[in-house]
């Protein structure tokens, strides 16, 4: 019975290393990975490559305002005025995206749209196939179709779909359906009449809200993710 109760109480000890610093580490680190995968989805850097967030004028006035609320108690004033500005920040890059995804739809992406999408700051430059045509498209894209806000400059995180859409061969054929359902002239002349284009805006309108609708406390995770980036930093190193 004593070399039993020496073994069970061997077997215990063993387990401790559930507690270790090294774990607690680990999960931190996962944990904190989460919170940044979570902050870029919802935050759609223009300049996904860039972590710092400063090289681009509106990545830098978005990240700014999060950094200012960051600052500030929940609720008050003042953080109630920033999480407005970083709502339109947020929803101008939503409608883009929007407008991306209802093409990939039509071309008959619509089960690899997120993926094609979704563009993170893992994302280099080097990793680009045809970065020249892809840079082409996106010049196209920006001349001859309202699919980008136009005060601001090109956001570099489609250079990387075109480019998937290239080596899908799918590059021309997505320009053709950008020209068609959202051509130059719907922004500039105002509301369109009664042909195609004017019923595709009108499911873009029914598609932003959705991801409007954040809770303050997940608002504030992406902001806090934000803050802990310099820690991860220091963990990776």
């Amino acid at each position: 019975m004593a070399v039993w109760h020496q073994l069970c109480c061997c077997a215990c000890e063993r387990e401790e290393p559930e507690s270790s610093p090294l774990l607690r580490d680990m999960l931190w680190y996962f944990d904190q990975l989460g919170k940044r995968k979570r902050a870029q989805a919802t935050n759609l850097w223009n300049e996904p490559a860039d972590d710092t967030h400063m090289e681009r004028d509106d990545d830098r006035e978005l990240y700014n305002l999060l950094q200012r609320r960051a600052q500030l108690r929940r609720g008050s004033e003042g953080y109630r005025r920033l999480s407005f500005d970083i709502s339109a920040h947020r929803q101008i890059r939503r409608e883009v995206k929007d407008r991306w995804r209802q093409i990939l739809e039509v071309l008959g992406f619509s089960a690899e749209a997120d993926r094609l999408l979704d563009v993170t700051s893992v994302a280099s430059y080097s990793s680009l196939r045809q970065p020249l045509q892809a840079r082409q498209l996106l010049t196209a894209l920006a001349e001859q179709t309202s699919l980008f806000d136009r005060h601001c400059s090109l956001p570099e995180r489609y250079l990387f779909v075109l480019d998937r859409l290239l080596i899908l061969d799918s590059g021309d054929d997505f320009l053709s359906a950008a020209r068609r359902y959202y051509p130059l002239e719907a922004e500039e002349e105002g509301p369109p009449g009664e042909e195609e284009p004017p019923s595709q805006e009108a499911v873009l309108v029914t598609l932003s809200p959705g991801p409007q609708g954040l809770t303050e406390e997940e608002e504030e995770e992406e902001a806090a993710a934000m803050d802990e980036e310099s820690l991860l930093d220091k963990l990776l190193e």
